[in-house]
């Protein structure tokens, strides 16, 4: 039995019937794809403790959240369009039983945003039922879609997502198990994919064989021991459980009843994690590489200060993402750090339309200038990438009108020249502002003081890690996986550009 929640509306226009994600309204900096999260805990609320989770990981993805948890061979789905909290209830959670689930939050990059695409995936085969939460993208989805309907499977949504999950049905209907019939249907993707697949028998974690995109295992006290599965260490913590290990490029954890056991599926598993991840994506508080993303993202801002210093009065970061880099900036360079700007944290995704005079006051929604702290101030603002600019521009204006005499922006990421394939979503290359323009020109047109980017081989050093174990395609058009044609043009114009 699947018990499925009927949904809201496929759409979410604006008050001129116009799409939320049309190019006004997009933000200016680069979209995760997805959280995920399972856990095989019998005895245990495992529908509440996936919610806390998927509450962890919701900066991962805002536009849909979902739950499926199996109680023997019985598998309960709910889920919907919004964030963790709307879209659960102590009621809905009272109504997922189970002694192991997986839960998936939203950021649409292949497949629209739709209800029809929320995940998990839930699938019927020979051996029961499958969920499976996936974060990444595909690059080779226009021929694995063409390959699964001429072996006449019922495709429901436009997700790569889904496609992965019946060709794991396939190989099963025609006689694997379910660590064969996972396995083969790993070999036929291609491109960036974290899972977390449940089923009767038990959950499983899996990585791309360049794990691109991350997942981590963590345990639950107890005899025997539990097993949870996060994207990140955050969705751990909130649980309460103890970070084991990650699972690696290229491999399989599977986790019943008996333990956590390992299977490394591909022979061709070379780590290229997403710098991004570092960066930006991941929380602060997530810890990679045995240290917090905060100590890293500190030691950005010490490098880029060692790169670009200034002569200023405060320095300050745009919040929350640039913040760890502006203190870091400012042990390096001596400039006092500041705040300089208020976020509104409760404003989220809204999808109410401010009104055309709200618009033209700026971002104000969302970051608020302290005008006391700005005003006859030079002033240098640390953010952690440019996408587009528009953003950009306007809070340089709004620093502007409260007072700074002048405005300095430092970015602590080099120029994002080139678009993901990998489960970012970025625009065509011809939309990326770095990809068209220099940095003087971009100066120019966000109409600072001074503009400077960390190097990339800055970016790289201060990770403290083997330098080519990340992907930073965004930065170089090196890609670890080839781009069909096909894929390829749909967003990369442009020559490629040398960091």
């Amino acid at each position: 039995m699947i018990s499925i929640h009927s949904v809201t509306s496929d759409e979410y226009p604006d008050q001129n019937n116009n799409p939320i994600n049309s190019h006004e309204n997009l933000p200016d900096k680069p979209e995760e794809a997805c959280g995920v999260f399972g856990i095989y805990a019998p005895g245990e609320n495992v529908a509440k403790l996936t919610y806390f989770g998927l509450y962890a990981l919701q900066h991962r993805g805002q536009e849909s959240a979902g739950i499926a948890t199996f109680e023997g061979t019985e598998v309960h789905l709910y889920k919907d369009m919004g964030l963790v909290s709307q879209v659960f209830n102590e009621s809905i959670l009272d109504q997922l039983p189970g002694s192991l689930a997986v839960g998936h939050t939203r950021y649409s990059t292949t497949g629209s945003s739709r209800k029809v695409n929320a995940q998990p995936a839930v699938l019927q085969t020979r051996l029961g039922s499958l969920a499976l939460a996936h974060n990444g993208n595909l690059v080779n989805t226009v021929q694995l879609r063409q390959e699964l309907l001429e072996n006449k499977c019922k495709l429901v949504t436009t997700t790569d997502s889904e496609m992965i999950a019946f060709a794991i049905a396939e190989a099963i209907n025609t006689g694997a198990d379910w660590l064969e019939g996972s396995i083969q249907a790993f070999h036929r993707c291609q491109g960036a994919f974290s899972l977390v697949i449940g089923t009767p028998s038990g959950v499983m974690g899996v990585r791309d064989p360049n794990g691109i995109r991350p997942l981590v295992i963590g345990t639950l006290a107890g005899n025997p021991i539990r097993y949870v599965l996060a994207s990140e260490t955050c969705g751990l913590d909130i649980i309460g459980a103890e970070y084991l290990r990650d699972v690696e490029p290229g491999e399989l954890v599977w986790i019943t009843e008996e333990g956590l056991a390992s299977y490394h599926w591909s022979q061709k598993s070379e780590r290229k994690l997403c710098i991004f991840e570092m960066i930006y994506f991941a929380r602060p508080d997530s810890v990679m590489h045995n240290e917090s993303l905060y100590s890293y993202r500190m030691r950005l801002g010490h490098q880029l200060a060692k790169e670009s210093a200034v002569d200023a009065d405060i320095v300050f970061g745009v919040p929350d993402s640039g913040i760890p880099a502006a203190i870091g900036f400012s042990q390096a360079s001596g400039v006092s750090y500041a705040e300089g700007l208020i976020k509104n944290r409760y404003v989220g995704r809204t999808f109410i339309q401010p009104t055309q005079m709200m618009r033209e006051s700026g971002i104000r929604m969302k970051l608020n200038p302290l005008k006391d702290v700005l005003a006859g101030k030079r002033v240098i603002i640390v953010d952690d990438s440019i996408v587009r600019g528009t953003t950009s521009r306007k809070l340089v204006k709004t620093l502007r009108d409260a007072g700074a005499i002048e405005v300095h922006m430092r970015i602590s990421s080099p120029p994002v020249t080139h678009p993901c394939f990998y489960g970012i979503d970025t625009d065509s290359q011809d939309q990326l502002i770095a990809a068209t323009k220099s940095v003087a020109e971009i100066a120019k047109q966000l109409e600072v003081d001074s503009l400077a980017y960390l190097s990339w081989e800055g970016m790289l050093e201060a990770t403290r890690e083997d330098t080519n174990s990340f992907c930073s395609a965004c930065f170089t058009g090196d890609y670890p996986v080839v781009i069909p044609e096909q894929v390829k043009r749909s967003k990369l114009i442009l020559e490629k550009v040398v960091v």
